[in-house]
């Protein structure tokens, strides 16, 4: 039975990796090299500062700052993100998200929604899906990393689901690994490579209903029997 389903915000419902991207792109514009969305792959799951070194390290200048200098550079790539957020719109809700989770509310699912950001909310907010979640854990309450099951447990506890009742929805491995180590099933969304923990892997949530969902677990299921 499914009870609740749990949703990832980057790279599922949203493409916040896009203004990250653009963020990072331009402050390598402002040290004078060009920083590709290639290159941006290997930022994809690291803190600031980490993607910070590994952006200085691709424009060939890893010795070139001091500690001081690095927070002021991370400072401004932070700032540049929350303007390129702030300009989001409902253009820029991934395609098929919508679709799925009024579909799931429609079957009577419930919907959470979990990030480490802190504009998580006002994402939702200006995207205009807010009111499709019925809890969102964002940054203020998680401090786990993505790999730790208890964002995902608090957001089961709060819909008033157990953890066996609750599918995932996550485009990395880490998150994926949380849904395992928390007893939940998952749906990896994206290449199946580095999902291949997940329940099931769907190249997107474009044309993807709970009908899809229904089958492929219950055809997951009847393999492991």
């Amino acid at each position: 039975m499914i009870k609740a389903c749990l949703f990832s915000l980057d790279g599922v419902i949203v493409d916040t990796v896009r203004c990250r991207f653009l963020a990072w792109k331009r402050l390598a514009a402002e040290l004078g090299f060009e920083f590709t969305e290639l290159q941006n792959e290997s930022l994809r799951g690291v803190s600031r500062f980490e993607a910070l070194g590994i952006l200085l390290r691709a424009g060939g200048l890893t010795d070139r700052f001091d500690a001081g200098q690095k927070v002021r550079m991370a400072s401004c790539q932070a700032a540049w993100y929350r303007e390129y957020v702030e300009r989001m719109t409902g253009a820029d809700v991934l395609p098929g998200a919508v679709s799925l989770l009024e579909g799931l509310r429609r079957e009577g699912i419930s919907v959470g929604l979990g990030s480490i950001g802190r504009d998580a909310p006002a994402i939702l907010e200006r995207t205009g899906i807010r009111s499709l979640f019925d809890c969102v854990l964002d940054g203020s309450l998680v401090s786990h990393a993505k790999s730790d099951p208890e964002p995902l447990l608090q957001q089961a506890a709060l819909l008033g689901a157990d953890p066996s009742e609750c599918v995932v929805f996550d485009c990395e491995a880490a998150g994926i690994e949380a849904a395992l180590k928390a007893g939940m099933r998952s749906v990896g969304v994206g290449d199946p490579g580095p999902l291949r923990e997940a329940t099931v892997v769907t190249g997107s949530l474009d044309g993807f209903t709970f009908d899809d969902l229904r089958w492929l677990i219950r055809e997951q299921s009847r393999k492991c029997v």
